[in-house]
Order: structure tokens, then C-alpha cells, then sequence
């Protein structure tokens, strides 16, 4: 047996992956471990965890694989600073030192931290991701669109993968960046780079985009083909220490919302904008993708491939039929891209293709044993009750259906930022007050974020207007018009549109009408999809909020103990973990006050 230890790390996202004789056997997020989010250290509890889960060692290890050249990378950061000197004489000196005493040692780390004496691998960062999209789709052959912020030159790329063989065809060269684009406006915005990208892509259906055309004229020239040039006369991320600059700020009438700060109509109106230009460089680049090579599949990676509004245009507005997105498609997925291209490429093996694609619902996590659950909740004095299986399903679904919020912790927890049914929060998504009640009291999150559905894939068709799978929740599509109630937004600006219900389900219903929704199925996650049959059967809809289990700034529960800490200090009304049930009402007060989680995790 060949096993392959899969490595990212050092910029955000660490991860690591154990595939073995091809197959993906384990993954995991360090965040999850450490309680950091998107820790960049080296992902030494997630390596441990899956060598743990396959019963093996480090010296059982036949080859480790890192998702970046750091060599390339120091290479495109020298160049930088020569080209912006002396402008960047700050950043240079703030970046050397990290990089002379750790990240150009990085095959000196991987050996001390994995014990491995062999010859420690690279692929390009891009390469990693176009081999995490194409070698576990279901797809025998398809075109591959990677975009992100910036790997070690490449920012996005395509290609073609058929069979075993994947080839990128063409790039695009720092700083011309799709993803730093995005990442320039999150910060102009308030929001942190690398973390609030998807609360900019939730602010904008409530604003106009009314800056398109500002944008376009003046910071991007965007080309038919997708491909794109930035005007770095308005950043300052190439060598600077912040994304954007003064004259980025004129040019919006003002200078960066400080973060916490009340949102205004234009931060909204910034969102709109920048989306649909992100929208309209990826529908222009899948559609030329699709030109060059012919096909009608299509595999997306990267960062700016978590965009799943975007990613839902691509599906309905352009000539491909299939569409397949890496649930963990930014730098936490190269790890699993890093070591399947070493099983395929470096070592030449053939790819089986199934039905289903081979990431397993993403499910790739730890799991935990009823004894191990209940030895954790009788050491914190929880008070709980054992049902049997259909039962406890029968129990949950009538409580959800009864407006209860319920912690869900069950099986091996997912790889990547969403939360599938494995470390969630649930709830009736027919509740107009649930969206409000479940982001201030329970997340304590902006209040302005939707929340996502999780449907039955047989029924997805009558509540969204979207007849193909979406297991991931990597794809928007909106509400279909049997589900919707007549509203007016008729004078109705920004966040107050918050309080109009658009459709029986408004609590998974945005503002525009849209919904990131999950698919559901029995092969894809048994026991989730039973308690989605078992809400449909009590109240007639088949539909679940599904949230990720934490608050704000905390990373996904990974652990037992992490998600009754997280129960206990929310306002979470039960927490389920296996067949065991806990009530809120039964649990001692001096438990509920423990901690404070405002202390322990930074605001993302």
C-alpha cells in the first residue's frame, strides 16, 4: 500500500491529506485542532490525525508532497520589490526575515515535523489545485478553471484533465488578480482579506452596482476572454502593507470602513459592484475555457471558486452541462490536490471514475465514539438522554419543527469552510424571525448573512429554481416562484430589507430571492438525509437551515468537549451528538457560564 501525505500550510488554511493506493482516506483543517481560524502554522494535529485514522505511522509514509514551490514564490516577491523600489522598502523589510529563517526552509520543516527521510515533493500551488478539482470529480474528462488570490506567480489557470493526465494550458500572472481584486474591495469594505470574502458576497444583494462601471473603467481592464490587468495605480498590495491606497479611496469618495463599524449604503453598494464584476471575469473565462477545449464538463478550484454565486451563473449562463467544485477549493484543498497529483502524475497510477465523485461527501474528518462522547459529557456533568436511532430522528425532527435551534454532531466532521451535516446548527427555515434569532443569539454574527439550506436532492426542484446536485453548497440559485409571497421593496433600502418575507422558507431566503442551497442525499450522508425526510414528512417541506456549529471567529466544533462548550454558551436549545440528546432547560447553570467565547476567539 502507497501512502501519500498531502501538506499546505504556511499562509493560511494549513491542511493536511492521506491518500492511500489512491484513495482519499483522511483530511483535515489544523483550525479545527488548534481552535485558530485558518491557522497557517504547519498542520502537525491534522497530519497526526490522519495517520491515526488509517492505523499507521510515520514510518509508513511513502511520500510527502507540499502544494507550493516556496522557491518560485520568493522569486515572484524579490522581483516585486525591485520593480515597486523604493516603495516597498517596508513590506521587504517586514517579509525577509519570515521568509531567510522559516518559509525558505520549508523541505527542511516537512522533514522535521513528518520524520520522513525520503524526498519531500512539490507541485505548483496551482497544479495542486487543478489536481483537487479534476482527479476526485466524476468526471472521465473535463475542462479546469483554478482562480485565487496568488499562488507562487499563477493567480488563476485552465486546463484539461482526461483520465489520469491533467495539462494547464494557460495562466495569469500576479498582480493581475481576480481574487486580490476581490480581497482589495473585503478590505475597503471593513472586512478581514482571507476570511470576509464571503461576508462581502452576503453584503452585496443588498446594495446597487452602482460602481461597475467605475470599476471597470478605472481598476480592472477586463478582456474577452476572461483574462484581466489591474491598475496598480490604485493598490497597494504588491508592495505596501494594505490592499488598496489614497487614490483607491478618492475614487470610491472616502477612505476604508474601519472594521465594527456601522455599514453604510456604499460599502453595499461596493459588494454589488465588485460581485458582478467577479461574475462577469468568470462567466467570460468559463465561456473561453469552454471555446478552447470543447468540453462539457467543467472543474473549478481556488479561493474565488468558494464565489457560489458566481459559481451558479457558470452553471445556468454558460455551454457547460456539469460543473464539479472542491468543497475545500482555497489553499486548505492543495494538501488533498498536492497528493493525488503525486498518485497520478509522479507515480503514473490510473484514476478509477464511479458514478460519485471519491471525496466522500467531504466527510474526511475525525469522528468519535458513542464511549468517548459520553465519558466527555459525564466528566462537564451534562445531563443527556440515549434514544434509539429512529427515534432520536423522529425527536430532532419534531423539535426543529417546533422552532428549537439544535447543535447537530454526527459522524466524521467535513473538509473545508461549510458545515454538510456532520457540525451543524439547524433549524425550521419557515420561521421569519429564525435568520435574526439564529445570527445574533446563536453565531453572533453581522446580521445582515444568510443562511443556507440543506434539501432533499429529489425535492430541490420545487423550492429553488436548480435541478442538479449541489452536495457542497457551492452553488446559488434562487427561490422558485411557488415558494415565493408577494413583497415590495418599494422605498426599502440596504438592511431593512432584512425585515420583508419573500417566500415560505425566508429564513434560507436572501434579500434578491437567491438561496445557497445543499443537496441531500442518502448515499451522501445517511443519517442527515433521514432527519431532512423525517422535518419534510412532520411539516410538509423537507428543508433545513444548515450553519456551521460556532460562533463567530471560532472554527468549526471538531471535538465532542468543543461542541458542548459551543452548546452551552450559545443559545442553542438542544445539541445532539450520535443518538445522545441534550435539552438547554436540563443543563446547571454554573456549566452554562464556564467561559466567555468573546475571550477566546478574534472577531473574523
Amino acid at each position: 500500500m502507497v501512502n501519500i501525505l498531502g501538506i499546505s500550510a504556511f499562509y493560511h488554511d494549513s491542511a493536511a491529506c492521506l491518500v492511500q493506493d489512491g484513495d482519499i482516506v483522511a483530511a483535515a483543517q489544523e483550525e479545527r485542532f488548534t481552535r485558530k481560524k485558518h491557522d497557517e502554522s504547519f498542520p502537525a494535529q491534522a497530519m497526526e490525525f490522519c495517520l491515526e485514522f488509517a492505523g499507521i505511522t510515520r514510518d509508513d509514509i511513502d511520500h510527502v508532497v507540499f502544494y507550493d514551490k516556496p522557491l518560485l514564490t520568493f522569486e515572484r516577491l524579490l522581483e516585486t520589490y525591485i520593480d515597486f523600489a523604493p516603495r516597498g522598502f517596508r513590506s521587504y523589510l517586514k517579509a525577509m526575515p519570515v521568509w531567510l529563517t522559516e518559509n525558505l526552509w520549508t523541505r527542511e520543516t516537512i522533514r522535521k515535523q513528518t520524520g520522513f527521510e525520503g524526498k519531500v515533493l512539490f507541485t505548483e500551488h496551482h497544479q495542486a489545485h487543478a489536481a483537487s478539482a479534476f482527479f476526485p470529480s466524476p468526471f472521465e474528462h473535463a475542462a479546469i478553471l483554478t482562480i485565487d488570490g496568488v499562488g507562487e506567480w499563477a493567480t488563476s489557470s485552465y486546463g484539461i484533465g482526461n483520465g489520469n493526465e491533467l495539462d494547464i494550458l494557460a495562466e495569469l500572472r500576479f498582480p493581475h488578480s481576480l481574487g486580490l481584486l476581490y480581497s482589495a474591495f473585503t478590505y475597503f469594505t471593513g472586512f478581514k482579506v482571507n476570511s470576509g470574502e464571503y461576508k462581502l458576497m452576503g453584503l452585496a444583494p443588498y446594495g446597487e452596482p452602482v460602481y461597475v462601471k467605475t470599476i471597470l473603467d478605472n481598476l480592472i481592464d477586463l478582456r474577452g476572454d476572461g483574462s484581466l490587468r489591474l491598475n496598480m495605480e490604485y493598490f497597494d498590495f504588491a508592495a505596501g502593507l494594505r490592499m488598496t491606497n489614497k487614490k483607491f479611496a478618492a475614487l470610491f469618495g472616502g477612505p476604508e470602513r474601519s472594521p465594527e463599524t456601522k455599514w453604510t449604503q456604499r460599502e453595499m453598494n461596493l459588494a454589488r459592484s465588485v460581485q458582478e464584476v467577479t461574475e462577469m471575469a468568470m462567466l467570460r473565462m468559463a465561456n473561453h475555457l469552454h471555446k478552447e477545449t470543447g468540453e462539457t464538463n467543467l472543474c473549478l478550484a481556488g479561493g474565488v471558486a468558494l464565489n457560489c454565486v458566481a459559481n451558479g451563473r457558470i452553471l445556468r449562463e454558460t455551454p457547460f452541462e456539469n460543473i464539479w467544485i472542491e468543497p475545500a477549493a482555497g489553499d486548505a484543498g492543495g494538501a488533498l490536490g498536492a497528493a493525488l497529483s503525486v498518485w497520478h502524475q509522479y507515480l503514473g497510477n490510473e484514476r478509477k471514475v464511479g458514478p460519485r465523485d471519491s471525496i466522500k461527501g467531504s466527510l474526511l474528518g475525525p469522528e468519535f465514539s458513542k464511549a468517548v462522547v459520553r465519558k466527555v459529557l459525564d466528566d462537564a456533568g451534562a445531563v443527556y438522554l440515549e434514544l434509539a436511532e429512529t427515534k432520536m430522528i423522529d425527536r430532532v425532527a419534531r423539535l426543529l419543527a417546533d422552532g428549537k435551534i439544535v447543535g447537530w454532531f454526527q459522524g466524521r466532521m467535513e473538509f473545508g469552510p461549510r458545515a454538510l451535516g456532520g457540525r451543524s446548527i439547524l433549524g425550521d427555515p419557515r420561521s421569519a424571525e429564525m435568520q435574526s434569532r439564529m445570527n445574533l443569539k446563536i453565531k453572533f454574527r453581522e446580521s445582515f448573512r444568510p443562511f443556507a439550506p440543506a434539501v432533499l436532492r429529489e425535492r430541490a426542484s420545487e423550492y429553488f429554481d436548480l435541478d442538479s446536485d449541489s452536495p457542497y453548497m457551492l452553488l446559488v440559485a434562487a427561490v422558485s416562484e411557488r415558494q415565493r409571497v408577494a413583497a415590495s421593496d418599494d422605498g426599502v433600502r440596504g438592511l431593512d430589507k432584512l425585515r420583508i418575507p419573500r417566500s415560505r422558507i425566508p429564513a434560507v431566503t436572501h434579500v434578491d430571492h437567491s438561496a445557497r442551497v445543499q443537496t441531500v442525499t442518502r448515499e451522501g450522508n445517511a443519517r442527515f438525509f433521514d432527519l431532512i425526510t423525517r422535518f419534510g414528512e412532520i411539516t410538509g417541506d423537507p428543508v433545513l437551515i444548515n450553519t456551521s456549529f460556532n460562533v463567530r471567529g471560532e472554527p468549526i466544533v471538531c471535538t465532542p468537549a468543543d461542541a458542548f462548550r459551543c452548546f452551552m454558551r450559545t443559545g442553542m436549545d438542544y445539541l445532539v451528538l450520535g443518538d445522545i440528546v441534550l435539552d438547554k432547560n436540563d443543563q446547571t447553570a454554573a456549566i452554562a457560564m464556564e467561559s466567555d467565547w468573546h475571550a477566546e476567539f478574534p472577531l473574523d
